[in-house]
């Protein structure tokens, strides 16, 4: 019986700390991104938000879904705009490469 309940005790230890501790900022997807590859993905480092390259949504840094590809971390506002991104990729790229540059020349 005694251990039964150091089991039980470590688990409940290891539970808390997965969920709220060390382990808390892997879920989701988050753990480990780096903000400095810059804007190609749709990231905004002042308001910290992303945009969905599939629905053109914002996205904040800590929703939603997250997915590295060639390099880049890319955020989407759902499961179902995540999916539509793998399964084509190059096509929601080139749609977010094109609107970032004519955000670009709409600037100057």
């Amino acid at each position: 019986m005694e251990g039964l309940g150091s089991f039980l005790l470590f688990a409940a230890f290891f539970y808390f700390m997965v969920r709220f501790g060390c382990g808390s900022h892997m879920t989701h997807g988050q753990g480990g991104h780096d903000h400095s590859k810059g804007n190609a993905s749709g990231h905004d480092d002042r308001t910290s938000k992303y945009v969905d390259p599939v629905c053109g949504m914002e996205v904040e840094t800590e929703q939603g879904y997250g997915k590295m590809y060639q390099g880049m971390l890319y955020r989407f506002c759902s499961r179902n705009c995540l999916d539509k991104f793998d399964n084509e990729p190059e096509r929601y790229i080139n749609k977010q490469q094109a609107l970032v540059m004519e955000e670009k020349n709409n600037d100057h």
